[in-house]
């Protein structure tokens, strides 16, 4: 073996920031990422506005109102919700639900929700929380049987339930209302 022999085909082939991206692509699938990114994003400007000033030239426009505590918290709490999004999925329903309510709230409060920019960002990320479902995994991933499973023998097939069930006297045991000379049920069918 030469020194210029690798060690093993294949090791150490790919470089560390192709690692990281597969890694990030993977944690971010099994989670809300992007609800979370876009509440994150709401929460910011209306966070930020009420302490703002915007310099005009010699002139200094400051958009502090009596309500910037209020400001300060609800972008604060937005920031907050979208952080507990990716680290702890499971609250998402309740994360959702309160970034939509404290986007509603920071309409009155914070300069019209940061001028409607975090508004809309803060209601598209809840509503993007609230409707995200965990993924089923793809087939090819699927846990293989275990060995017992796979030495035991196959069960005789079951009696078949449904349409093509019948009783002692050869009757079809079909509950569900469908003709037998059409298979329709009446329910698609609206003329």
């Amino acid at each position: 073996m030469s020194a210029e022999t690798p060690a093993a085909p294949g090791q150490n082939d790919e470089h560390y920031l192709q690692v990281f991206r597969r890694h990030f692509r993977s944690w971010r699938g099994d989670r809300p990422f992007w609800a979370g990114l876009y509440i994150v994003f709401g929460g910011f400007p209306i966070a930020y506005f009420p302490y703002a000033h915007l310099h005009l030239g010699h002139l200094t426009l400051a958009m502090s109102t009596t309500a910037g505590a209020g400001s300060l918290i609800i972008g604060v709490l937005l920031v907050v919700l979208g952080i507990s999004l990716w680290f702890q999925k499971h609250v998402r329903t309740f994360a959702g639900v309160a970034a939509i309510l404290l986007a509603l709230v920071s309409i009155p409060v914070a300069n019209l929700g940061g001028f409607l920019i975090g508004f809309l960002f803060a209601l598209l990320g809840g509503a993007m929380a609230v409707s995200w479902v965990p993924g089923e995994p793809d087939e090819g991933y699927a846990a293989s049987k275990s060995l017992d499973e796979q030495d035991a023998p196959q069960a005789a097939a079951a009696e078949p339930v449904g349409p093509e069930a019948a009783d002692a006297a050869g009757d079809p045991n079909d509950l569900s209302g469908t003709s037998p000379n059409t298979g329709a049920n009446g329910r698609h069918s609206a003329g």
